[in-house]
């Protein structure tokens, strides 16, 4: 098994006043040449948007985005005819594909809004912009995995271009469980929201982030409560980067 850690310190950091972003990988202004993917795993961004305030058109394309938010409400608007409020204990997932334009904001005047942002290379270009969104709180498991995120549209949660799992991995203190890979090949990035738990044999604190790959399985054991994103994705790139 092999593992790489990032400490939640260690991240890169813009704070624009209306939005403060945390950068696990390069983005932006942050540029790191260790740190530009895990896999297909492009960005995992932990932004804060103040009040009212938000991202206004902007254009993507070729790329499998999801936003998982954590605190409020974000409004989202794009060039498909889209337009939705996403909330706590939701997921949402685009596929960029040939191109769109969207914007988000924050729908709230008097609370900030937190949320992941996440994007993920596609298995192929050109693909069909699409969108989707789904309520994930109802499936919350304790002492288990749910899983909010497929490449199959008959799955559990919502689904992308992409051979990714995505699970929350929600543990009281003292218990654990043993993660099982989807697909050879793929290896897991850790992400922990809340808490503080065993991954594999390292300890992890809230927002460290620890991707494991070359193993079939690997143990979580909670210290604290906790609260922990699983990114599962293929280690290898899609041939149109290489």
């Amino acid at each position: 098994m092999k593992t790489v850690y990032h400490k939640a310190d260690s991240r890169g950091h813009a704070n624009h006043g209306w939005l403060n972003s945390y950068h696990t990988f390069s983005f932006a202004n942050y540029q790191n040449r260790d740190r530009m993917n895990f896999g297909v795993l492009r960005v995992l961004n932990d932004d804060t948007v103040s009040q009212g305030m938000g991202f206004g058109n902007h254009p993507h394309r070729d790329m499998e985005i999801i936003s998982i938010p954590l605190e409020g409400d974000l409004e989202h608007k794009d060039s498909m005819g889209t337009t939705a409020v996403i909330r706590k204990g939701e997921i949402q997932a685009m596929s960029a594909g040939t191109g769109i334009i969207h914007s988000e904001y924050n729908k709230n005047k008097d609370e900030e809004a937190k949320f992941l942002q996440i994007w993920i290379f596609p298995r192929e270009l050109n693909l069909e912009p699409r969108y989707d969104q789904k309520n994930i709180k109802d499936g919350k498991k304790i002492n288990g995995f749910q899983q909010i995120l497929s490449p199959n549209k008959n799955d559990d949660g919502v689904w992308i271009q992409q051979d990714v799992w995505f699970n929350l991995a929600n543990f009281k203190k003292g218990n654990g469980k043993n993660y099982m890979l989807n697909k050879k090949g793929n290896g897991v990035y850790a992400f922990v929201l809340k808490g503080s738990a065993k991954v594999g044999d390292r300890i992890l604190n809230e927002r460290d982030g620890l991707g494991i790959w070359d193993t079939q399985s690997f143990n979580i054991e909670a210290v604290e409560d906790a609260e922990i994103l699983l990114m599962e994705v293929p280690m290898e790139l899609p041939s149109y980067l290489k």
